[in-house]
């Protein structure tokens, strides 16, 4: 991906969404431009209309961790957003995100014997490992029931973001298919900028940009965001109707991978149609076919 247009879209886009009204100041009558003007972003930041016309053309690299602050406050820029501007800075100052350039691999290798025991220790709550190419890597009992609408057979490795724009069981399986669009987009978006240079989703992106429409338009928007923690709606074939919340946790020993651990509230429907789904799931796994054969 090419760091400098990263640069001078995420920016332009940011400032074409800030009203002059939410930062105090008077629109009038007589604007062309669509959100803030360059002159009132560098008047907010601090800095001059050259030097952040300059940024705005992708030239971020050498930009000090102040200015990227400043510009970060003036455009009213959100943690993940802020973020995202400081790794495409780092990039163009060309530092990886590990502070070293790691080993990539064009698909993800097995499982650590140690993680598969780890999740399969989690029994009452779905549990699964997606690395940053958005692949699913990984997952407990509960967890291979819970998405087998997007596990199938096992041919291809499962993919959250090719499930959710080109297989149309998601529509059914995401009963708010357009908010998982635009977070699967934004979260992909992100991992993008921390390694732009990472094949496997510089291929991610490619097929999903030719395949689908409406990825085209949303990665168009630079939306970012950290997954973190949240509610979901999912609609499953087996049990029907589930809202979970979830939490996000960084694997530290394998850099890029992330624990998702979806629960139902005690007590509640969908904890129970969970049970329900953990013993449907026990009942169709390999290991109790090939215990009744």
């Amino acid at each position: 991906m090419d760091n400098r247009q990263e640069v001078r879209e995420f920016l332009m886009t940011r400032r074409a969404r800030v009203t002059p009204e939410a930062v105090g100041l008077t629109a009038g009558s007589n604007r062309r431009v669509e959100g803030l003007r360059r002159s009132e972003v560098a008047t907010l930041a601090g800095v001059s209309v050259e030097y952040y016309s300059k940024l705005e053309r992708g030239a971020i690299a050498g930009a000090s961790g102040a200015v990227l602050d400043a510009v970060s406050r003036a455009l009213q820029l959100s943690d993940a957003e802020h973020t995202h501007l400081l790794d495409l800075a780092r990039n163009a100052d060309g530092i990886p995100s590990s502070g070293r350039h790691r080993r990539r691999s064009a698909k993800p290798g097995p499982p650590r014997p140690s993680l598969e025991w780890a999740l399969a220790s989690i029994t009452d709550a779905v549990a699964v490992v997606r690395d940053q190419r958005q692949n699913l890597v990984a997952f407990n009992d509960l967890g291979r029931a819970f998405y087998s609408p997007l596990i199938g057979d096992g041919g291809r490795t499962p993919n959250f973001a090719r499930f959710q724009f080109l297989d149309p069981a998601a529509r059914d399986f995401y009963p708010d298919w357009d908010i998982f669009a635009d977070m699967c987009v934004a979260v992909v978006r992100a991992e993008a900028g921390r390694d732009p240079h990472d094949k496997g989703i510089q291929d991610l992106v490619g097929e999903l940009s030719t395949r689908s429409e409406v990825f085209r338009g949303l990665w168009a928007a630079h939306n970012v965001r950290t997954h973190g923690s949240g509610t979901k709606r999912f609609r499953h074939p087996v049990v029907g109707d589930l809202t979970l919340v979830y939490e996000e946790l960084a694997i530290t020993a394998e850099p890029g991978q992330v624990l998702l651990i979806y629960t139902a509230e005690p007590g509640s429907p969908s904890a129970e149609r969970l049970r329900l789904l953990a013993s449907w799931g026990a009942e169709a796994s390999p290991s109790a076919r090939t215990a009744t054969a």
